[in-house]
């Protein structure tokens, strides 16, 4: 017979351990220290954001400058694809939108705050974790990057608009002068202190839209426009459709912060968070659908297969128009820019005073987010072509945070009954997203091949 452990009233069984409580005043310490912590970090430090607040934060993660490129996608897409894909990716993005909304507060008591800690509660600590992180990084870090390229080549195009008879400066003074701003903007310490910025980037994103297809509007109907797809080859295309479908479909991608937005407004068991934050999801999906639509259908009308890259470039006159379009751009990406890199931050923050044990300061902020902002100016400058890139890698991140991962969480969570509707709405979802994931990558491999030789480093 073996002996007995001696047994504590207290003491708590897990598995072969004996776990002994903390005593109150070391629950209260620790509670008062996390308190502390969760105050401090960017995403839980205020919640007193209105619902209005969610709409042009909203606006300003989804509405991005390649709203510009989508009358050079319908060219590729067609008109019957183009429109279909267009409101498809709309409605589908905006359902997967609410499931999130709706999963932030479903356990009572506690808040899902960040996309991962939704992830962990679905699929376990670990996995979760693995599942959700990888994904989110290669968005918000990619986009950012992205943003400093975007910022920088719009200054230039500005400069060289503006002053005719300039010498020309290379693309990476731009992106450094772009990224100036960043490494003070960088230090405001949570998103609502980010919400002015927020807020003068979501009227710009509205204004460059409408100049865009309202000048076009005005040029009216180019002569000899044509509808047709513009390669003269079968697979050329296919590849051309793949590489649009990725255009259009990754315009909705606001899905990275939604979570991080909603964690800013304040809530009660009678007054939860999801009620003014889809208040706000609704308001900023209708901006988001004035912005898109017409800048697509429009700009594809009146300029057919042979639009350019860039709507803008299409437009060529009046010189005034087009220099504020582009000013519009810039001020529109310094704010995407914050609204994407505050997640990231947290993150970062996070893992340095939470498991690394460093103390929450000044310091520690100012040093973290200089050096990221230095970072994503770096590689924009290495890599200007950076774009093309996100459209293949992209395609593997994108795909699943904003069209099915969200659908995964619900089934995984909610198990709704076989052949329901719900059941069936999140499973074609999953295969749409699925498809997506798989085919748009392959017309961005083919566009980063077909242009590599144009590519080059430091410009």
């Amino acid at each position: 017979m073996g002996s007995e452990s001696p047994t504590n009233p207290n003491s708590i069984s897990e598995g072969n351990r004996t776990v002994y409580p903390m005593s109150p005043p070391e629950i209260d310490k620790r509670t008062a220290e996390q308190k502390a912590i969760d105050d401090w970090l960017p995403i839980t430090s205020s919640r007193n954001a209105k619902w209005w607040y969610s709409t042009f934060h909203n606006v300003t993660a989804m509405v991005g400058a390649g709203v510009l490129s989508l009358p050079s996608a319908m060219a590729n897409l067609g008109w019957g694809p183009g429109v279909v894909i267009l409101i498809l990716s709309w409605v589908i993005t905006l359902y997967t939108l609410w499931q999130m909304v709706e999963m932030h507060e479903m356990v009572p008591g506690k808040r899902f705050d960040r996309y991962h800690e939704l992830g962990q509660h679905a699929f376990g600590e670990k996995l979760g974790l693995w599942i959700v992180v990888p994904q989110q990084l290669i968005c918000e870090v990619g986009v950012d990057i992205v943003y400093m390229v975007t910022g920088g080549k719009s200054l230039q195009k500005v400069h060289k608009l503006l002053c005719k008879n300039c010498k020309d400066l290379k693309t990476s003074y731009f992106i450094m002068i772009f990224a100036s701003v960043h490494f003070v903007l960088a230090h405001l310490p949570n998103f609502n202190s980010i919400s002015g910025i927020s807020l003068a980037a979501a009227v710009m994103s509205l204004s460059y839209s409408t100049i865009a297809w309202a000048a076009s509007a005005h040029k009216g109907v180019q002569e000899g426009v044509e509808y047709g797809y513009k390669a003269t080859t079968t697979p050329g295309t296919v590849f051309n459709f793949f590489n649009a479908l990725g255009d259009v479909a990754f315009a909705y991608a606001g899905h990275n912060v939604v979570l991080e937005i909603q964690a800013t407004i304040p809530s009660s068991p009678e007054k939860p968070s999801k009620g003014p934050m889809w208040r706000g999801v609704m308001a900023a999906y209708i901006v988001v659908a004035l912005c898109y639509f017409p800048v697509a259908l429009i700009g594809y009308w009146m300029f057919g297969n042979t639009v350019e890259d860039n709507i803008l470039i299409s437009l060529e006159k009046p010189t005034w128009l087009i220099v504020a379009a582009n000013l519009f751009v810039v001020i529109h990406v310094i704010g995407s820019y914050q609204l994407y890199a505050m997640p990231v931050f947290d993150m970062i923050e996070t893992v340095l005073v939470k498991q690394l044990n460093f103390k929450p300061s000044r310091m520690l902020r100012f040093i973290v987010r200089n050096v990221y902002v230095a970072f994503t100016m770096f590689v924009g400058i290495t890599f200007p072509f950076f774009g093309a890139l996100l459209g293949f890698f992209g395609g593997f991140a994108f795909a699943p945070t904003t069209y099915f991962l969200p659908c995964i969480i619900w089934l995984a969570i909610y198990k709704p009954k076989k052949f329901s509707l719900s059941w069936f709405t999140n499973w074609i979802c999953i295969f749409l997203g699925i498809l997506l994931m798989t085919l748009s990558p392959i017309g961005g491999l083919r566009s980063i091949i077909l242009n590599a030789k144009t590519y080059g480093f430091y410009q």
